[in-house]
């Protein structure tokens, strides 16, 4: 879980310092810089499993010649940036597995990971442009100062205990020098300490990257936290495709691909029925999936994966009460969408940070309050003990839609906006974040200049309109709707496209 991230140097990120909590929504003008937060997230996500170069141009625009990585450094007029840093604040997970299939136990679970790059072009060879690695840290904050880096609402005794575990007394990757040569550290955890010193300026990739054994389980389990990190651009051209068997093992492609795959491996995983092949066990994952998705749309009766073995093929189907079964092709792309949603939410292993680009495409709006109600119900109860029931997942959208905006809970609102500030003399034009007044934010820092909700433009101002009766609608926890059906009036209405197949 990402509690905090502060970057600079990044696109138009400079000395951008951002808390999140288990749900978030970021809202604000076009070319503000609401896209680069999330960039600056997959940079770093990458960044746990690629080399540098590899990372930046995973992220670019295009990205696809060296060129492309001075287009991550922030910019204005003639003037580059030829440094950027980050520095995130993590909960991992407190086990895992290693490359080599070996369970890993993290010493402490509340993490600090910082980096500094810089940017290096070849004279004359403007396509040998190329990063270097400055500095990285990963650091552990002790238990007792957990509630100062903390400040959404939780309970302490509960979510907090559970999720912030551990004790340590010495960092786990180091930056220093030995004479004039900077000087990376992976100090090895347990008894012999044993510390791997290797020379910044030579490494291709972060020093996190390479830890793939339990030798080194906190840095392991960071290492896999940052992997697990999502951007969810679902696309309706795979969405709505079946897969060949044997299936990929489960995980739902960022752009919704193996949508049939991940909900069928689910279905027949032990991990979550108890039995790799017992089909009536299949049929209650299924049916649970179905009433989570009845939750939202009244309409569904049943979901199921049809296994056609002639064709090696898994198709997704969907019965309605009448009985009638639609092929997920037949589909409309917002069904899907709420769909893809539910089987991440049921999985514990999905994206431990979901990050989704403006919700709302292709949802019928009145639709809309059922789709908050299920992003937020795929978070972690922070009232809660983390488990196999309330995963540790967070979720945050970006949006334009002001029914959004009006809709979710004021806590968890970002503002975006280009400001103009100075530093070290010189003007700088960049993305800032601000959010309402009496929220958890305000009081973690209260020298930032909140906005009034009143006070956006025009088109973020929440219009009084039928979404008003959804306002802020109590979230049902995952343990309190487990095997539900609950018909909401407002939401009474036929899944979209049924008569306009394709």
């Amino acid at each position: 879980m990402l509690t905090r991230l502060k970057v600079s140097g990044f696109k138009n990120l400079v000395d951008v310092d951002v808390r999140f909590g288990p749900f978030t929504c970021v809202t604000g003008p076009n070319g503000a810089g609401k896209s680069n937060l999330f960039d600056a997230i997959r940079f770093l996500s990458a960044l746990a499993d690629e080399t540098l170069v590899n990372a930046a141009l995973s992220v670019c625009a295009g990205g696809k010649r060296p060129s492309d990585i001075s287009s991550l450094f922030y910019r204005i007029g003639d003037r580059s940036a030829q440094e950027m840093s980050f520095e995130a604040e993590m909960i991992i997970p407190g086990e895992g597995i290693d490359d080599l299939g070996q369970k890993a136990k993290a010493s402490i679970t509340f993490l600090r990971y910082t980096l500094f790059l810089a940017y290096r072009a070849a004279k004359g060879l403007p396509s040998m442009e190329s990063i270097e690695l400055i500095r990285e840290d990963l650091d552990y904050i002790k238990l007792g100062e957990a509630w100062r880096h903390l400040r959404f609402p939780h309970k302490a005794g509960t979510w907090r205990k559970s999720a912030v575990q551990g004790k340590r007394t010495s960092p786990l990757i180091s930056t220093g020098f030995e004479g004039k040569n900077r000087i990376i550290k992976l100090i090895q955890e347990g008894g012999g300490r044993k510390t791997n010193a290797v020379l910044a300026s030579a490494l291709p990739r972060t020093v996190l990257s390479t830890v793939n054994t339990i030798e080194n389980p906190a840095a392991l389990l960071a290492r896999r936290e940052m992997q697990s990190w999502q951007m969810l651009q679902l696309q309706p051209s795979s969405i709505h495709t079946s897969d060949r068997f044997p299936a990929p093992r489960g995980r739902l492609g960022a752009d919704g691909f193996h949508l049939a795959a991940a909900l069928y491996c689910l279905a027949y995983s032990d991990k979550y029925t108890g039995c790799t092949t017992d089909n009536e066990a299949a049929v209650r994952f299924y049916d649970k999936i179905a009433a989570r998705l009845a939750e939202l749309m009244n309409v569904v009766y049943g979901i199921r994966i049809d296994r056609d073995e002639h064709r090696s093929l898994l198709t997704l189907e969907l019965i309605d009460r009448n009985g009638t079964v639609y092929p997920a092709h037949s589909l409309s792309y917002g069904t899907l969408r709420f769909l893809a949603l539910a089987v991440l939410e049921a999985n514990p292993k999905a994206g431990r940070l979901i990050c989704l680009e403006e919700p709302e495409n292709g949802i019928y709006p009145e639709r809309i309050p059922a789709l908050l109600q299920l992003l937020q119900g795929m978070v972690t109860d922070v009232k809660r003990r983390i488990g196999p029931d309330n995963p540790l997942r967070q979720i945050i959208v970006t949006t334009y839609s002001p029914a959004i905006v009006n809709m979710v809970p004021d806590d968890s609102l970002l503002f975006a906006e280009s400001a103009e500030t100075f530093k070290d003399g010189r003007k700088m034009k960049g993305v800032c974040f601000r959010w309402l007044p009496d929220t958890w934010r305000q009081r973690a820092a209260p020298e930032v200049n909140t906005v009034i909700k009143d006070s956006l433009p025009g088109h973020f101002v929440p219009p009084v309109s039928e979404y008003q009766d959804s306002k802020r609608q109590p979230i049902k926890s995952r343990h309190k709707r487990a095997e539900e059906i609950t018909s909401h009036p407002d939401l009474q209405l036929p899944l979209p496209c049924f008569s306009d197949l394709g």
